[in-house]
């Protein structure tokens, strides 16, 4: 099976209609329909079921699109991993306002290493990240565990911290020395892209957030370093039973660059823990 094969069939399995997944390919319907029956004549096995009237997957398709898809993917991402090894300088991906202060510490500290080179430093909306690295486009990301996904990656643990309540200063519970998340009971929480909707609104990047809740839509849990970087019709309350959240650099344990290496040992460095705490975990 070659990766020309497999692109026709996603095709033709997302679309579940040759004439559209024929389009979509730019190609003509027939060779499509050859090229699946191809497929499935050195498979032994059926992949689709046609009638006059419709295309569906079968048990095996189903697998096949699945296991398809990543596949495509992992080539995509070695053919970027590649194209950025040939590039001098680094990428990483990250959040507004979430590196617990600790990038400018951690690229000055990547400045002095004598694998440094140009560190590009990619600010970008809520689940961006994870996408970014494993697509090969950022070499490496600051995530924040357990609210991104670092599955099938390698990682070094930076910084540990509790979540604050983030409030409007009219909130009223803003004047608070602590509470409890049962005082926040009846507040709208905001979801992110890829968790279930929760009654609350919808938010894509930092600024939205913050602005919804300067307009009392929402009030957000968000790791207390955040406080340093708040405007200033917004505090932040520390919450006594909230969860904690762990700031770490992930990068593709396909990797085999020196300077994203020392970029990952100047961000360990930098860190307050001062000690490497390497886990790799697999999808």
């Amino acid at each position: 099976m070659d990766s020309r094969e497999l692109t026709y069939f996603v095709a033709v399995a997302e679309e579940l209609n040759f004439g559209r997944a024929a389009t979509r390919l730019g190609i003509a319907q027939p060779p499509l329909s050859r090229t699946i029956q191809q497929l499935e004549r050195r498979l032994g096995v059926t992949l689709l079921t046609r009638t006059s009237r419709s295309v569906a997957l079968t048990a095996a398709g189903e697998v096949l699109l699945y296991e398809g898809k990543r596949a495509l993917a992992a080539l995509t991402a070695a053919g970027r991993r590649a194209q950025r090894a040939g590039d001098p300088g680094l990428v990483l991906a990250m959040k507004a306002n979430i590196d617990g202060d600790l990038l400018e510490k951690i690229l000055a500290q990547f400045a002095a290493d004598p694998a440094a080179v140009e560190v590009e430093v990619r600010i970008g909306g809520i689940g961006e990240q994870g996408v970014l690295l494993r697509s090969g486009e950022a070499d490496a990301a600051l995530l924040r565990l357990p609210h991104e996904d670092a599955d099938g990656l390698a990682y070094e643990e930076l910084l540990t911290e509790p979540d604050v309540a983030v409030l409007p200063r009219t909130h009223r519970l803003a004047d608070r020395e602590s509470i409890t998340m049962s005082d926040l009971s009846g507040e709208q929480l905001p979801y992110w892209p890829g968790s279930p909707p929760n009654g609350g609104p919808l938010v894509r990047d930092a600024a939205q957030l913050m602005q919804l809740i300067s307009l009392g839509r929402t009030v957000a849990l968000l790791p207390a370093s955040v406080r340093h970087h708040l405007r200033t019709d917004l505090t932040t309350v520390p919450v006594t039973d909230a969860a904690t959240t762990t700031l770490v650099i992930a990068w593709s344990p396909d990797a085999r660059s020196r300077s994203l290496a020392a970029l990952v040992q100047a961000a360990v460095t930098a860190s307050p823990s001062a000690g490497p705490h390497r886990s790799t975990r697999t999808a």
